[in-house]
């Protein structure tokens, strides 16, 4: 029987309010805190997140699917990238000793570098959706060899993904905003958290396969972060989360120095 542990529910609680209010990805609050603030081995922190984000995103999957909001045809492109990438950086650990003191560093370094990309993407993200628009009004369509770099997109997130837990909402959004000016930022989001949901969850079975999936975390975390997701989303349009966005880019920042150095 899995014990439901407050504490980490709590954590959840928390977390997935800020997830409802302000939409930045739950890995990037997450993995760091149950890292530094609680204490878990990296490894077991990236691969409780990791299905803890696959549950979490198959409902915002769910939703943009049935709402049309999801282009399968970058969708796709991005998982030709992704996907291979997450099995060979996960078939790595395997061969690392995981959970090792090995994998431990690479995890941190990889998570440190996606948190502070995180922090650029969440920090800039106005101002690049403005950029977006612009260049779509002007010249409303795509730059060139966008197959090839969105293919590029997705193996670049798959290693982060797979390592960290970290980097496919924030950064993956972002590039693709500047990818596909001609998009909405609706369609953008809803094929960025479809691409999300198979992502995570074969670096949660790799990581369960490698035995670093604590279920007792990870169902204290739902327990918590589910109603939290729920609340905040139905607080988002009362708080003025443009003043909440630049103090959790500046927090990110601050973990990736920390976890860095």
């Amino acid at each position: 029987m899995t014990a439901i542990q407050p504490l980490y529910s709590i954590a959840g609680l928390l977390v997935g309010l800020l997830v409802g209010i302000t939409g930045v990805g739950g890995g990037s609050l997450m993995t760091p805190l149950l890292i530094l603030a609680f204490n878990f081995h990296p490894s077991v922190a990236v691969g409780t997140d990791l299905l803890y984000a696959s549950v979490t995103k198959s409902v915002g999957s769910a939703v943009h699917g049935w709402s049309g909001s999801i282009d399968w045809r970058i969708l796709g492109r991005l998982a030709l990238g992704s996907t291979p990438a997450a099995i060979i950086c996960l078939i790595i650990l395997a061969r690392m000793g995981h959970p090792s003191a090995e994998a431990s560093s690479l995890i941190k370094s990889v998570l440190g570098v996606t948190l502070l990309f995180t922090a650029i993407a969440i920090f800039f993200r106005e101002r690049l959706h403005h950029w977006a628009e612009r260049r779509r009004i002007r010249r409303g369509r795509a730059i060139r060899n966008t197959g090839a770099l969105t293919i590029l997109l997705g193996a670049v997130l798959g290693v982060a993904v797979s390592l960290s837990s970290v980097g496919a909402g924030a950064i993956g959004a972002t590039v693709l905003l500047m990818l596909y000016p001609s998009l909405s930022l609706h369609r953008i989001v809803g094929t960025d958290i479809a691409h999300a949901v198979p992502l995570t969850l074969i670096g949660g079975i790799g990581h369960w396969y490698l035995g670093t999936v604590d279920v007792s975390l990870l169902a204290s975390l739902l327990a918590g972060s589910i109603p939290g997701i729920i609340i905040g989303s139905l607080l988002a349009p009362r708080v003025k989360e443009h003043w909440l966005r630049p103090v959790i880019a500046v927090t990110l920042a601050l973990v990736g120095f920390t976890l860095l150095r």
